[in-house]
């Protein structure tokens, strides 16, 4: 099977959170030798704007207008590695990075989305709480929130609602106590329940047959860090009981990249400055390592 070497990008962008530290996260997995161990080309570190600490009055989110405005500038970057045949490893930064690879692909033809995450992210700006674009991510690549971050290039949206999968998430609390919209019918809903009820295995077997329909010419994964147990993954700024253990994360990600339909991955929402011994982010480069190998199958 004909392969592609992978080239990690640093999005060191916190700019969709109130708080700080995710932004350190490229630095610290290359730090752990994640290049090194999955033979990736470094292509380069991205610039990101400074944060308001007020949100945006128009649309009630935190650093709109600069998320905007950077979203593109990670879409060239992406598109930079695409063409030269590589698979970009997107180092983050919060989960607004996702707008980023989602608007190369939207430009290149019709991809999908596999969604990793402790958390749904489809929260709208007047239910955030704190006005946070990391709480409304998967809203905002779906069509579903302010036009200034919903359609960007006038695109929207960047991913069809039936072509995205969320996957493992575990918030139902928080979504229903400060009133998160719920996902839309169309796109397909894994949250830990399921995926344990069915075996993870089996879950990402559905959600890989789902993202691998004709009509689409591949997909992008999104992992939040969250998605993994609490327990063993406590360096992350919103913190919910349970989570996917390494070995269940490493099964997932080992079947989505053998159906050679993934275009590309990005990794968000670690915090270094908050993993106190340093184990989480041994064990999340770790995890990647040995799920994504030296090459991805093409």
């Amino acid at each position: 099977m004909p392969t592609r070497p992978y080239a990690i990008l640093e999005a060191p962008s916190a700019l969709g959170l109130a708080t700080d530290g995710v932004e350190d996260l490229p630095s610290r997995l290359l730090e752990l030798g994640l290049a090194d161990r999955i033979h990736a080309r470094h292509a380069g570190r991205l610039a990101v704007p400074p944060k308001d600490p007020k949100p945006d009055p128009a649309t009630l989110t935190l650093n709109a207008n600069a998320i905007a405005a950077w979203s593109p500038k990670l879409a060239n970057a992406v598109e930079e590695v695409l063409d030269a045949g590589e698979f970009p490893v997107v180092l983050g930064g919060d989960c607004t990075i996702v707008l980023g690879p989602m608007l190369a692909l939207r430009r290149r033809g019709r991809y999908g989305l596999f969604f990793i995450d402790g958390h749904a992210d489809f929260f709208q700006p007047e239910a955030e709480p704190n006005g946070e674009g990391a709480s409304m991510d998967l809203a905002f690549v779906t069509g579903y929130g302010p036009a200034l971050l919903t359609d960007l290039e006038g695109r929207r949206p960047l991913v069809r609602s039936e072509d995205a999968v969320a996957f493992a998430f575990r918030d139902h609390e928080d979504q229903a106590e400060f009133g998160s919209q719920p996902l839309p019918a169309e796109l397909m809903a894994y949250d830990l329940h399921a995926v344990r009820l069915l075996g993870v295995e089996a879950a990402a077997r559905a959600a890989v047959g789902h993202l691998t329909r004709p009509e689409l010419d591949g997909f992008f994964i999104h992992l939040d860090a969250d998605c993994l147990d609490d327990a063993i993954m406590p360096a992350v700024d919103f913190r919910v009981p349970g989570g996917l253990s390494w070995d269940e994360l490493s099964a997932a990600l080992r079947i989505i990249l053998a159906s050679g339909k993934a275009v590309g991955l990005e990794v968000a929402i670690y915090n270094p400055r908050l993993d106190v011994d340093g184990s989480a982010g041994r064990g999340l480069v770790d995890v990647l390592a040995v799920a994504l190998g030296t090459s991805a199958p093409a």
